[in-house]
């Protein structure tokens, strides 16, 4: 282009630290508080995990941060405070009013105007303990009956999906005709490429056993392994093979720590940087990562299972219905695998050589008395 036009093209790159987004996962499943209560209340825990994000959001003027609840029943963003669904009028309404159902008394922070806090802080603050008190007063007993666990795999699904989001959002919406135009209206401009948007998220898990939510987290896993997102673990209590995995897969930091009530000195100084900082900084590391997976049939980790040559599924034992795949469907032939043993091929045994045998080297046949004749 400056061959032809003679005009001077520049392209300035931007230099400063690229924005980061934190998305934190918070595992809020009201069995495993209950054993934390002594050492951690979840109080406490929640308190500390606020003064964290307000130094995430001190660390620059672009930050930003998503907190999503991973509940017994359901996975929800505690900030920011999703959109109210828009009533709907009813059809047999003819001036468009909408019945209102009346108003229930629910548990509410309003931001106070305190001099010494921080307005950002004080925002994010109350959105998170309004939202926070709304998923508890609508916790039933019927939902902790159900299942004790968590809903990891839901909560890792919205993280990501947030941070889709997020980056279209920061990323330059310009594509090569609308560059082309730019550098033919101005072409002495000087045009700036923007850093992308560094994501990260933070899992702070306090359940167990997660084998019955194997696919969805291991698709997750996948998802952020592919868009370059660490997965960051802390985990306070219990122990799972899954969260292990997704912190070796996508780089991230796994971290178990002896004294939960440690909290906020571990989210500082472990969980702070971001992974530009990162790179110049030595960083925990988990040490041994179980890599044992999951079967599909009772959700159980294995050491040794029975694969589908098709989908790949995992199972723990032969006994299959119909002996079909419970994923794909076909037919398996897993109890013939189990009574014959498998076939070995005998190797071929190597001929030895005789012991004075000549070389294979040129000539080594030629005759000791055949020389080159001499002509006088």
């Amino acid at each position: 282009m400056n061959a032809i036009d003679a005009s001077e093209h520049h392209e300035r790159v931007d230099e400063s630290v690229p924005p980061s987004l934190l998305a934190i996962v918070l595992d809020t499943n009201p069995h495993a508080w209950a054993h934390l209560s002594s050492t951690l209340p979840l109080a406490t825990a929640l308190a500390n995990i606020l003064v964290f994000i307000n130094a995430h959001l001190a660390s620059g003027n672009a930050n930003s941060v998503a907190v999503i609840a991973s509940h017994s029943n359901k996975s929800c963003f505690l900030y920011p405070t999703p959109a109210p669904s828009s009533p709907r009028p009813q059809p047999n309404a003819t001036n468009g009013d909408v019945d209102m159902n009346g108003t229930t008394e629910t548990t509410s922070y309003s931001v106070q105007d305190n001099p010494n806090k921080y307005r950002p802080f004080a925002n994010v603050e109350t959105a998170i303990l309004n939202n926070f008190a709304k998923l508890m007063e609508g916790t039933k007993e019927s939902h902790l009956e159900a299942t004790p666990t968590t809903l990891i795999g839901g909560a890792l699904s919205l993280a990501l999906s947030f941070i889709a989001k997020a980056t279209l959002l920061h990323s330059p919406s310009t594509s090569n005709s609308d560059e082309a135009m730019l550098a033919i209206a101005d072409p002495e401009a000087i045009h700036t490429s923007y850093v992308s948007l560094a994501s990260r998220i933070l899992i702070v898990s306090v359940s167990g056993d997660l084998a019955n939510q194997y696919i969805p987290v291991m698709n997750s896993i996948f998802a952020a392994q592919r868009k370059r997102i660490p997965i960051d673990i802390l985990k306070l209590a219990g122990d799972t093979v899954l969260l292990q995995q997704a912190s070796d897969a996508t780089g991230g930091v796994y971290m178990k720590p002896e004294r939960p009530e440690g909290l906020l000195q571990y989210l500082m100084m472990a969980f702070l940087p971001d992974p530009t900082a990162r790179k110049s900084l030595v960083m925990p590391s988990a040490g041994g990562v179980d890599f044992r997976a999951a079967c599909f049939c009772h959700r159980k980790v294995v050491d040794i299972g029975y694969v589908c040559s098709v989908c790949l599924s995992i199972f723990c034992s032969h006994d299959l219905p119909d002996n079909l795949c419970l994923t794909c469907g076909s037919y398996l032939s897993l109890r013939a695998a189990q009574s014959n043993p498998p076939a070995l091929i005998p190797r071929k045994k190597k001929k030895k050589k005789r012991a004075g045998a000549d070389s294979a080297t040129p000539g080594g046949s030629t005759p000791a008395g055949s020389n080159t004749p001499m002509h006088a």
